[in-house]
């Protein structure tokens, strides 16, 4: 089995991830001092280095000021038509 982190659906909850941060304009170093953390960890998780977990992402979500639970609808709905 392959690894979760290089999944198709994997890769598009990074790039919609991704997509946001550009679309707010925010630079990863603004979206990491927003969470405390250093730029690399936004970074990683946007190349897919490094894997999100649940408690991360609702966090991410917040610093991006988007719904946590409207993202993971569009998300379902964008692999429903992949």
């Amino acid at each position: 089995m392959p690894n979760p982190i290089h999944q198709s659906n994997y890769a598009l909850f990074r790039e919609m991830l991704t997509n946001i941060r550009l679309e707010k304009g925010l630079l990863q170093s603004e979206v990491a001092e927003r969470l405390g953390k250093p730029q690399s960890f936004i970074s990683k998780y946007e190349r897919g280095e490094r894997r999100l977990d649940f408690a991360e992402f609702v966090e991410i979500a917040k610093a991006l000021d988007i719904d946590a639970a409207a993202f993971v609808a569009q998300y379902q709905a964008r692999l429903g038509k992949s």
